[in-house]
């Protein structure tokens, strides 16, 4: 599971900012899960879910980005980096200053029981530092530890595998990234947990994740669970069928999920796949039978739906964390809370897998009465700062009350991370010129 992300100098985060999956005193019973260190130590409490909540443009996308960004960063540095190419990165650009200072990336984690800590510091041309602990009995014990031009220190196991990954490890590339593509038994099990996680739904990645589910729905396995999610949503679909593809969609649809589930570099041939190729058919309940409908005959909702249900299914399969971004666009308030608490439900989501997203919904942040959807400390804001550059900060912080009206005090400001806008502004921004009537 994941406990904690930092970073520093990445889009919209000019100064260090960190994340905590933590829970605090403030957390609603029941809701955390306790995470024992396999070989003792105090159990963790980590929250299932977090709620990104700010204006627009404050940079509640970019912290999902950013989680992303690393995972990249690890999963594909060694296996697609160019030797000659550098560090592709996304500095802070409104601080002249900032544009040259490295980019840090740190994130912690609890790993079949035992926690880790992995960080990396970079600039345009190659890395700086980076290092990887892990917490067997409470105290750090080195895997590696590596600084420019130095040889890389390395944890007590392993060490001949750890030197012979060191000769082929790049400067433009990570030691986790090529320990991997190594075998080194110490560190495969952490890039396997970026492989498997992180798991980012935005815009962007809808018709991949539209291959994803629909790659799901062909596999019996995994077939019912989505048909159940489905189903579920009370969109009147009764069941989904898929008429015989083309080899060559086929191809398309499975490239289309490597890229989404990391184990591809999307490039600029990046396949184009639109979700009318992808052959789904829609069985809706009609008033004396079944009546089957072409998918571009559904409702936007309806599709931004279905664009989740793969990832929601795969991250609850294998206790993954999903970052989606803007949850409820185009879905009903009522749906995003069935999805939230989906995760939050231990019974639903026995492997401890993860959601973050971010919102405008402020119906999910509670009122002073009636059940929480997000708990005190799973709710965290995004404001822009004058100078461009943005701040994250949770709701803990604040101390809020435990019957505070939370989604009306965000509205009204008390928290900050919400628009300043004028109406004049507004108006005289449409308001005709003189000359401009009759």
């Amino acid at each position: 599971m994941l406990l904690a992300f930092r970073m520093e100098n990445v889009r919209s985060f000019r100064d260090e900012m960190e994340f905590s999956m933590e829970a605090t005193a403030l957390a609603e019973q029941d809701v955390p899960r306790e995470v024992p260190w396999r070989q003792g130590g105090r159990p963790l409490q980590v929250l299932p879910v977090a709620g990104l909540f700010g204006a627009n443009g404050s940079g509640k996308t970019n912290v999902l980005k950013a989680m992303g960004e690393l995972r990249s960063h690890v999963l594909l540095s060694f296996r697609s980096g160019d030797p000659s190419g550098g560090m592709p990165r996304h500095p802070f650009r409104l601080d002249g200053d900032a544009v040259g200072r490295p980019t840090r990336f740190e994130i912690d984690l609890v790993l079949h029981g035992i926690r880790h800590e992995y960080g990396v510091i970079f600039d345009d041309d190659r890395v700086l530092r980076e290092w990887a602990y892990r917490y067997p009995r409470g105290r750090a014990s080195l895997l590696f530890g590596r600084e420019a031009g130095e040889p890389i220190a390395l944890g007590s196991s392993n060490r001949a595998v750890g030197r012979a990954i060191e000769k082929i490890t790049r400067p433009n590339s990570l030691f986790l990234s090529a320990a991997a593509a190594g075998g080194h038994p110490d560190l495969l099990p952490l890039f396997q947990w970026f492989e498997r996680n992180l798991l980012l739904a935005e815009a962007s990645s809808r018709q991949m994740r539209w291959a994803f589910t629909t790659d799901l729905l062909r596999h019996d396995d995994s077939r019912d669970r989505v048909l159940a999610l489905i189903k579920a949503a009370d969109l009147g679909i009764s069941d989904v069928r898929i008429r015989p593809l083309d080899p060559q969609v086929v191809d398309r649809v499975r490239r289309a999920v490597k890229i989404l589930v990391g184990r591809e570099e999307e490039a600029e041939a990046a396949p184009e796949i639109d979700l009318t190729e992808m052959g789904l058919v829609l069985s809706h309940t009609g008033a004396n039978e079944e009546v089957d409908f072409d998918v571009q005959e559904e409702s936007l909702g309806t599709l931004v739906w279905l664009g989740l249900i793969g990832p929601t299914v795969s991250a609850l399969e294998h206790g993954s964390v999903l970052l989606a971004d803007e949850l409820e666009a185009s879905l009903h308030p009522t749906l995003v809370t069935q999805l939230i608490r989906l995760f939050q439900n231990p019974e639903a989501n026995p492997l401890g897998a993860q959601l973050i997203f971010s919102s405008h919904d402020a119906t999910l942040l509670g009122g002073a009465t009636g059940e929480r959807v997000l708990g005190r400390d799973q709710i965290w804001f995004t404001e822009k700062l004058a100078d461009g550059s943005t701040r994250l900060y949770p709701l803990s912080d604040l101390g809020p009350r435990k019957e505070e009206a939370i989604g009306r005090r965000y509205l009204t400001g008390r928290y900050g991370a919400t628009p300043i806008v004028s109406h004049h502004e507004f108006s005289a921004a449409v308001r005709p010129t003189p000359g401009e009537c009759g």
